[in-house]
């Protein structure tokens, strides 16, 4: 058949692509990002060294007598710290003397410099010298010439870029999600948040959209992540949900003027805990908790009244921090009931982190850039685990289009000639024409 005449590195770029988009169905495969990548490598670098020693490309004819011909793939694996990797092997026949590849023999002990290779590409591409670090012998000796050294770099710069630069449009997404994971990412100085975006679709699927290392919080850098998912696509969402970051809030409402603002309760609650001494906290709560849950907003406003007439006097630093960007604790009680548990806060990704920083603090040297991206990528497709219980019935779909039709018409009757409504409008335009 003709699929088996396809080199074993298109099929696992194609699952790669599936699972970064969040099409991949597999249950195993969901958490096997950076494995697929790694082995996209050495796959790509296997094939690169059948071209070498065969002198033609995977369809080029005309060999010369003696120097061999392909004949067809042979499965391997190869231990990892992320597990064993299966991997396809071209193989070739009609030698003198019988082709044994070298670059397998490497690999078994260079797993960790491949997975390193698989999250540079992922995550912001890789140069030639990365490469020719990764397949070079202990002698010194280059396993692959430097034509398919630049070749494979290419490719796989153009697989970061695929990823960075994709359409977005085709994805409708309904709730968004935006968090600044703060990671030591060089040893030594201070941490620095990893931002990350990914949302649920109106079908219910999930999606990696954007990843930033190294970024600020500020408005002006999350506004540029925003606007270059604006620019590939990405529409309004129904609802944005973030922590309290002031820039993160500010480009969110900038950029999202159409879009409801839910603030992470999970954050919320953390900083409520911090103000209210432990013997009363389990009480006050209990109260807060049946404010954040409650049937409707108008419910919800009624019990923080409640709220604040009982605790106002002895609890005042922790009623200012309940009653501060109050609305938008309690968007969520805009959306289906059904939802709301899940889009109500950001958390999923940082109870991850959690455990990762707990398995780190074991590794001597474990940060960098490479390991805490490989780290967010690992987090978001085990993240993705608990995300298959959302569901969009026909009733939530109407649910969702009569929110949509309140957005509107509130975004209509707001002041737009402020100037961040002016800006949301202008950025607006950009993205409809990088589209067009």
């Amino acid at each position: 058949p003709m699929t088996k005449r396809v080199p074993a590195s298109m099929r696992t770029r194609e699952a790669l692509s599936s699972l970064i988009e969040g099409r991949l169905s597999s249950p195993d495969g969901r958490s096997e990002l950076v494995q697929l990548a790694t082995r996209l490598i050495l796959e790509e670098a296997l094939e690169a060294e059948a071209r070498d020693a065969l002198g033609r490309d995977y369809y080029e004819r005309g060999a010369e007598e003696g120097q061999g011909y392909r004949n067809g793939h042979r499965t391997g694996r190869l231990k990892t710290a992320e597990g064993a990797i299966e991997f396809s092997a071209p193989q070739i026949a009609g030698r003198a003397d019988p082709f044994r590849s070298d670059i397998r023999e490497h690999a078994k002990g260079r797993t960790e410099a491949l997975e390193e290779l698989a999250v540079e590409m992922l995550a912001r591409g890789l140069s030639v010298r990365d490469i020719e670090d990764a397949f070079r012998a202990d002698d010194g000796q280059l396993l692959l010439s430097r034509t398919a050294v630049s070749d494979l770099g290419e490719q796989l710069w153009r697989d970061c870029q695929d990823f960075a630069n994709r359409d977005l449009s085709e994805h409708e997404i309904v709730y968004l999600f935006v968090d600044g994971i703060a990671e030591r990412i060089r040893p030594g100085q201070r941490r620095e948040p990893v931002m990350a975006a990914w949302g649920f679709t109106a079908t219910g699927g999930r999606v990696l959209l954007h990843l930033m290392a190294g970024s600020k919080e500020d408005a002006e850098t999350v506004s540029s992540f925003f606007q270059d998912m604006r620019a590939r696509g990405l529409g309004d969402p129904l609802l944005v949900v973030s922590d309290g970051a002031p820039g993160v809030i500010k480009a969110i409402e900038t950029c999202f003027p159409r879009s409801a603002r839910q603030r992470c309760l999970a954050h919320r609650m953390r900083n409520l805990a911090a103000k209210v001494p432990e013997d009363v906290w389990p009480e006050v709560k209990a109260r807060i908790q049946a404010v954040y849950q409650a049937p409707s907003r108008a419910i919800a406003r009624d019990l923080a009244k409640g709220v604040v007439a009982d605790y106002e006097k002895d609890l005042s630093s922790a009623i200012i921090c309940f009653q501060d960007d109050f609305e938008a604790c309690i968007a969520h009680l805009r959306m289906p009931v059904t939802h709301r548990r899940a889009i109500r806060t950001t958390n999923l990704l940082e109870r991850l982190f959690v455990e990762e920083r707990r398995r780190l603090k074991i590794i001597p040297n474990a940060w960098g850039e490479r390991p805490v991206l490989k780290l967010m990528f690992g987090a978001m497709t085990r993240a993705a685990e608990r995300w298959r219980s959302i569901r969009f019935s026909d009733f939530e779909r109407r649910q969702i289009a009569e929110v949509r039709k309140d957005l509107d018409a509130e975004y209509h009757a707001s002041d737009t000639t402020s100037p961040a409504s002016q800006q949301a409008l202008s950025v607006n335009r950009i993205s409809s024409k990088s589209r067009t």
